[in-house]
């Protein structure tokens, strides 16, 4: 098995210790229910199977909107929204209680601090998927990609301020208030059917624009406290440095070359690839997006350098050879090749990094196989027992 992690990164990774600071608006009020809602897990689940059957749900209900408009144009039945609404709001809570189960049952590990992040960050592409296909952004493709490459590009920077300062800052308008807004756009649109956002409304033109415009405004804020840390404050390392003493501007390079593919790809298509299967199309460029991010939350827990190639580039290589050499293969076949390979380097990543932390932290990842007792008397390390 190809090893992802050096001894070293091991050793930092196991010496991490997790740093947040910030509430958000809702949060407060969410806190007694998810307080209640994990008194009511068995103290036998490990907190990362919570996440991961909140992640499926959500994936799953998204999944069920692409496959009735999979260019984000098609109707959608009113009760795959409801679905959708609370799928998000399962993944939501679960994803919540996931590190509350860890402290409940003296579980907490750095790798359910990674794990945690990973599914985030690929939760973010479906939610945001899902997002687009309730307002039919397939109509306005481009509105559509800018959303879905913003909002990767958001939690990207979240956690880039995170491998500058070694704390993951919360603002006012965070994570929750979003999750919640977009909750109920799906049960709005269930509801009342998708042909509310094309009402017409004065200075916007109709509907669906304010829940973007809404959403610019989030980001540009988010942005705002995210860079005022990067480019004033400085990173906590050596002379400004990140917690890895390297450069605090080198992660911006990774995300953008990802992004900057995406883009150039489509504009380059001769067959208008995007146009005709956005959602196959963006999946694929944001299953990249959660990798390169991925790889930034190990280097921040591994106190690591930040690489800026990587393996899962090779899906839109495939696509921008295909084009520079006009097409000589079917470039829906090519998209197809594209999304699997990311989706394979994904899952292939994710599953090394987390075999290779629970061999030398001697956990296992989806199973409890002692008491908290137990666990409390042998210390933080081998009380996970199970992958």
């Amino acid at each position: 098995m190809t090893v992802v992690l050096s001894t070293h990164q091991l050793q930092k990774l196991s010496e991490h210790k997790y740093s947040a600071e910030g509430t958000s608006v809702l949060e407060p009020g969410f806190q007694v229910f998810w307080r209640w809602l994990v008194e009511k897990v068995p103290l036998w689940l490990a907190p990362n199977t919570i996440t991961s059957v909140g992640l499926a749900v959500n994936i799953l209900t998204t999944m069920i909107l692409v496959f009735y408009s999979p260019d984000a144009k098609h109707h959608v039945p009113g009760w795959a929204y409801i679905l959708c609404g609370l799928g998000l709001f399962i993944y939501q809570s679960l994803d919540a209680i996931d590190g509350k189960q860890a402290r409940r049952t003296k579980t907490n590990s750095p790798l359910g601090e990674l794990f945690d992040h990973g599914c985030d960050s690929v939760s973010t592409v479906f939610v945001l998927m899902g997002t687009c296909i309730a307002l039919k952004l397939g109509n306005q493709p481009n509105w559509m990609m800018f959303e879905i490459a913003s909002a990767s590009f958001l939690f990207y920077c979240a956690h880039w301020q995170t491998y500058v300062s070694g704390t993951l800052k919360f603002g006012k308008i965070d994570v929750t208030e979003g999750q919640v807004a977009i909750i109920g756009l799906y049960f709005i649109t269930g509801i009342f059917g998708e042909h509310i956002w094309e009402l017409p409304v004065p200075v916007f033109g109709s509907l669906k624009f304010i829940p973007i415009y809404i959403s610019i405004g989030g980001a540009i804020l988010q942005l705002n406290n995210n860079f005022s840390v990067i480019l004033m404050k400085g990173g906590i390392g050596r002379n400004g440095s990140t917690v890895a003493g390297t450069s605090t501007i080198f992660p911006v390079f990774p995300i953008s070359l990802v992004l900057i593919l995406e883009i150039i790809i489509q504009n380059k298509s001769p067959t208008f690839i995007y146009h005709q299967y956005p959602a196959l199309y963006l999946l694929s460029f944001g299953l990249l997006a959660a990798k390169v991010t991925n790889k930034l939350v190990v280097a921040h827990m591994t106190k690591s350098e930040m690489e800026l190639f990587d393996l899962g580039l090779i899906g839109p290589g495939m696509l921008f050879l295909n084009q520079y050499f006009n097409c000589i293969i079917n470039e829906y076949i090519v998209l197809w090749l594209c999304f699997i390979w990311c989706l394979f380097d994904l899952i292939k990543y994710s599953t090394h990094v987390c075999i290779e932390i629970c061999d030398y932290l001697n956990i296992y990842c989806f199973t409890i196989t002692s008491t908290p007792k137990q666990q409390q008397k042998g210390g933080q390390n081998g009380k996970n027992k199970s992958f």
